[in-house]
């Protein structure tokens, strides 16, 4: 049974292989689509991948699923439970047709007892993954994209030829391939995929076969159409089925050149039903660069937490990371942060940020106009004008850059994630503070401040990409001491000092309490952080939205700090190896010790 070259000599494919345990392992074709294990099973067999590829998907109670990586032919899967004896604790599907291999535990054990060599480099192989797992390093990124056609004028091979140049920059070998490409034999696509480190096919509309082989041969799918046309009344899946139904298919649309800001995606993303949008502008190098660097898993994500006045920081955090020639091709917040993040989103630069954030929050307080406090402390009326004065009408889907915030949904007891809809009505749930600002409603259900359930998405930043992820979060630290909520010596001091422009007292124990995190929330935060920022912020009290210069400054000194003790650029964080960095190193691998 043929396997290829690269692993054809392993000892591990050579269990598999050899005439000695012919009767003892199982071969069977998985259709793309089809589930190899699930969650929760029982790992009774260690199954190999002949051809074909797998995809390792984690789902967990509460959190987006997390799609851990890519088995390649001539890799096992399922290797460390079935040593263990435990449960599985991933799904494992098929990305597209493959063919398995299985052998029984108690065979294999059996088997590896005879052959030290087996276990060896099974164990090799266990501790490389365990060890890229705790570094955050890329386990089997997908490597092989597929661009497709929407819309008759898209000029796909174009937008590959531009990726792939960008791609070859980053250090990286890659191929590209149309429809010339149409009629090759099965073999041909293994033999290049395995040598390149990306793979880019591009169909065009037009090319309606090739179109259905591309769905069938990549590991992730892109659709292209044009932002400035209307899409399709009828837009073909092409799409495998693996592909549909794990959310593994994207939307780009080419905007004109000349546009400030795209319009119209909503009815591109009701038509595709994306798992994420990207616009490019036509001849825009740096969208492609973006592009790019999401293709390599180069990209950064930037998640920026709640923390009333406090986030303020992540103005100062922004600053440096600009400074630092660190790009943001990802964000999101909750709260506070998630206006600081929203602002990102709309291309606004560091003067126009400095700008609009102190006419809305710092010149005047955005919480001062009390009310009966009969569902909050205030009307939220001068928050509402102030968002709609500065974000006007913008639609999330129509941000030149991914954006996502979160709300907490009383009504179903989960956060809510706010990727499409009106900009600033997801920004006003956000910042709905329970007990400060009234709650927004949407349908029957009520949304308050994301913190509430979730104060740092660094999880759902992670489901979005595969590349680095800067976090700040603004919450640690003195938060609240007894003075901030001691009781005013008497009203009319309280009034005549000013300080009632900042709300009671009472404004700082409920920021802080819709802010404030576990242990466990903040130790997996950590964990999904390759850059964790944690500004000090001590000397600025949460409800102080005249603080803004020394807020700012805390956030860029911090940023600065994080950067100085890394020792790569924040791109590379996550950099997955080229094949030409793995012949360099196999030699020295090879060496005693």
């Amino acid at each position: 049974m043929q396997l290829p070259d690269s692993v054809a000599g392993s000892a591990l494919a050579h269990l598999f292989t050899g005439d000695a345990l012919a009767r003892e392992i199982s071969w069977f074709s998985l259709p793309g689509g089809q589930t190899l294990c699930e969650a929760g099973e029982r790992a009774d067999q260690l199954f190999f991948l002949r051809t074909g590829r797998l995809g390792a998907i984690r789902r967990e109670e509460g959190q987006e699923p997390q799609f851990l990586g890519v088995i390649r032919p001539g890799e096992p899967a399922g290797e460390m439970a079935m040593i263990a004896g435990t449960l599985h604790t991933a799904t494992v599907v098929a990305l597209r047709d493959s063919e398995i291999l299985a052998m029984p535990r108690a065979v294999f054990l059996k088997a590896a007892e005879h052959d030290p060599a087996v276990m060896i480099e099974l164990a090799r192989l266990m501790m490389l993954r365990a060890r890229q797992t705790a570094t955050r390093t890329p386990i089997g990124e997908p490597s092989v994209f597929g661009f497709i056609g929407a819309s008759e004028d898209a000029r796909v091979r174009d937008l590959v030829e531009a990726l792939a140049a960008e791609i070859t920059g980053f250090g990286y070998s890659v191929t590209t391939m149309g429809e010339e490409a149409q009629h090759a034999p099965t073999e041909w696509f293994s033999n290049v995929e395995q040598a390149h480190d990306f793979v880019l096919y591009a169909a065009e509309a037009g090319q309606t076969a090739w179109k259905h082989i591309v769905g069938r041969q990549v590991d992730r799918l892109f659709r292209i159409g044009r932002g400035d046309r209307a899409p399709p009344t009828q837009i073909d899946l092409y799409a495998f089925e693996a592909l549909e139904s794990h959310r593994f298919v994207d939307l780009v649309l080419i905007q004109p050149a000349d546009r400030a800001r795209p319009t119209g995606a909503d009815a591109w993303i009701d038509a595709v039903r994306p798992a994420r949008l990207f616009h490019l502008r036509q001849g825009a190098r740096d969208d492609v660069q973006r592009m790019a660097r999401t293709l390599a898993g180069l990209s950064i994500g930037l998640v920026l937490s709640g923390g009333g006045a406090r986030a303020y920081a992540h103005i100062g955090a922004i600053r440096a990371l600009r400074a630092a020639k660190a790009p943001i091709d990802f964000v999101g917040g909750v709260s506070m942060g998630a206006i600081i993040a929203a602002a990102v989103a709309m291309g606004w630069d560091d003067e126009e940020i400095d700008w609009r954030i102190r006419k809305a929050f710092v010149e005047s307080s955005p919480v001062d106009d009390i009310a009966v406090p009969l569902i909050a402390l205030t009307q939220g009326e001068k928050v509402r004008m102030r968002l709609k004065e500065h974000f006007g009408d913008q639609e999330i889907a129509d941000l030149w850059l991914p954006f996502f915030c979160l709300s907490s949904n009383l009504t179903s007891g989960n956060y809510q994630l706010h990727q499409r809809g009106m900009l600033r009505r997801a920004l006003r749930a956000s910042i709905a503070i329970p007990g400060l600002l009234p709650p927004m409603t949407q349908g029957d259900n009520v949304l308050v401040d994301g913190a509430v359930m979730k104060n740092f998405p660094a999880d759902i930043m992670r489901s979005m990409h595969l590349g680095p992820i800067v976090g700040v979060d603004v919450t640690r630290g003195k938060s609240i001491v007894a003075a901030d909520v001691a009781r005013p010596d008497t009203v009319w001091r309280w009034i005549f000092s000013g300080q009632w422009r900042k709300g009671p007292p009472i404004v700082s124990l409920l920021l802080r309490t819709a802010t404030v995190s576990t242990a466990r929330d903040i130790a997996a935060n950590r964990e999904a952080s390759d850059v964790l920022i944690l500004p000090k912020m001590d000397d600025v009290e949460i409800r102080d939205w005249d603080a803004y210069d020394l807020a700012v400054e805390a956030g860029r000194a911090a940023t600065e700090e994080a950067l100085a003790k890394l020792s790569h650029a924040v791109t590379d964080l996550r950099r997955r190896p080229s094949l030409a960095d793995v012949e360099a190193v196999a030699p020295v691998s090879a060496s005693p010790g």
